[in-house]
């Protein structure tokens, strides 16, 4: 039997989105209760990762601690994927031992070609193409903030990077509407575009819009959400690109275009007085810490659901 893997949230259907939220919930709710919560006693994480990070490594370990099971960490230096050894190798291998994996890598075909040859689940946990699990955390988080999904809008203000295609993934499956503002030449593709249209049900123009005007995807907006304007791999451009996206910034002033009462969401980490300034990002508005805080409850989910 092949397992089932979590590459892109345009692997799940709506259903299997709300049924992942309703075992987050649950499990949140468990572990406010103190309750023990074991059902990956025994159960093994490889967690592969080529970039290092915070909140994608802790949500992770801790995850696998509290449902029982454990995690092995592997850094880049550890395994050399399509270096030292091939990628495909490496899935054949590791499948024999733990019983999932989860990876964060550079190349969205290095995510792919391990999901292709792994005999156990494996987990996007970043790649310079998707971001999933954070789009789901996202979603959920605003879920639980505002009690619902229906008639929501979510404006992204920034780059059309990982996390922007794969908050568009998501929100096209739930029925989110989902404005983008990005500077000319920086936002989602046309390519994308035809392929977000494959991931909804109905027409894309009533979940989906696109922009290089910040104010005019904020406009009206429940949720305003930004993330750095370099990605990790893209130090050498930074300098240029804070340039490009001084008017993407996520201030006072932007968010006089949203709701009064709008939310703010921010991936991090964040480059404080760049993309968010300190005065949005430490406001009551601001859900940035609910959010990461929400990445842990996620990935509960996500584990039990695949590995179970």
């Amino acid at each position: 039997m092949n397992p089932r893997h979590l590459v892109s949230a345009a692997d799940l259907t709506k259903e299997e989105i709300e049924a992942l939220f309703q075992e987050t919930l649950s499990l949140k709710e468990a572990l406010r209760k103190g309750e023990t919560q074991d059902f990956l006693r025994g159960k093994t994480l490889a967690l592969v990762f080529e970039k290092p990070s915070a909140r994608t490594r802790i949500s992770f370990e801790v995850a696998m601690t509290q449902l029982g099971g454990h995690a092995v960490y592997l850094s880049r230096d550890d395994i050399g994927l399509g270096v030292r050894e091939s990628v495909k190798d490496f899935a054949l291998m590791a499948a024999r031992q733990v019983d999932g994996i989860a990876a964060r890598t550079f190349s969205h075909s290095t995510i792919e070609e391990l999901a292709q040859n792994s005999s156990v689940p494996v987990i996007n946990a970043l790649s310079d193409y998707l971001h999933p699990c954070q789009a789901l955390t996202d979603l959920f988080t605003i879920q639980e903030k505002l009690g619902r999904l229906e008639n929501v809008k979510l404006a992204y203000v920034g780059d059309g990077n990982n996390v922007a295609r794969s908050l568009a993934i998501t929100c096209a499956k739930v029925g989110v509407k989902f404005a983008v503002a990005s500077p000319e030449g920086y936002g989602l593709s046309d390519d994308f575009v035809e392929f977000l249209k494959t991931v909804v049900p109905g027409d894309l123009k009533d979940v989906f819009s696109k922009t290089t005007n910040a104010q005019e995807a904020v406009k009206g907006a429940d949720v305003v959400y930004t993330d750095v304007w370099a990605s990790m791999g893209q130090e050498a451009e930074a300098a240029e690109r804070k340039k490009i996206f001084g008017p993407f910034q996520v201030n006072s002033a932007l968010l006089k275009s949203a709701r009064g009462n709008c939310l703010v969401m921010h991936c991090l980490p964040a480059h404080r007085g760049q993309e968010i300034t300190d005065e949005v990002i430490d406001s009551p508005r601001s859900i940035v810490f609910d959010q990461a805080e929400n990445r842990l409850h996620i990935a509960k989910a996500v584990l039990k659901w695949l590995i179970v």
